[in-house]
C-alpha cells in the first residue's frame, strides 16, 4: 500500500475551495512527449479532482497512461506553487453537468455552466497524488 502524501500547510491555501489558480496539467502525449493545458479544479480529501471532454487529447493521453503533473501557480505570487504529480484513478461521466457547474460557480460566480456544447460529454477525473511539493515565498 502507498503512502499518502499531503499539501504543505505553506501551500494549503492555493487549494483551498476560495483560490482562483488555474491547475496546469501536464500529460504525456501518444509520441510520448508533453501535452499542457489549465484546468479548473476542486481539492478535497487529499485529491484532485477536474473535468475533461471525452474526446480531449488529454483524456485520451490519461486513458492511456494515467500518470500526470499538475502545477498551480499562486495568483497573487508568480514565485509561489504548488506541484502535484500522481495519477488519473477515476473518471466518470458528468452527464448531468454536476461537477462542471460546481467549478462555474467556483471560477465565474454563476450557477450553470456557460460553453457547454450539444453532443459533449464531460468527465470528471479523479487524481490520486504521488508526489506533491512547491515553493512558498
Amino acid at each position: 500500500m502507498s503512502k499518502a502524501v499531503s499539501v504543505p500547510d505553506s501551500l494549503a491555501d492555493m487549494l483551498a475551495w476560495e483560490s482562483k489558480a488555474l491547475a496546469h496539467i501536464a500529460t504525456i502525449g501518444p509520441d510520448g512527449g508533453p501535452q499542457s493545458s489549465p484546468v479548473w479544479f476542486d481539492w478535497e480529501d487529499n485529491q484532485l479532482t477536474v473535468s475533461l471532454y471525452d474526446s480531449s487529447q488529454k483524456m485520451k493521453n490519461l486513458q492511456r497512461d494515467p500518470r500526470l503533473s499538475v502545477s498551480i501557480v499562486d495568483p497573487a505570487n508568480a514565485y509561489r506553487y504548488v506541484e502535484i504529480r500522481g495519477v488519473a484513478v477515476g473518471f466518470e461521466p458528468d452527464t448531468e453537468l454536476v461537477f462542471i457547474t460546481k467549478m462555474a460557480g467556483k471560477y465565474l460566480g454563476l450557477d450553470h455552466y456557460p460553453w457547454h456544447e450539444e453532443g459533449q460529454v464531460e468527465v470528471t477525473v479523479t487524481i490520486k497524488p504521488t508526489r506533491i511539493t512547491g515553493m512558498s515565498n
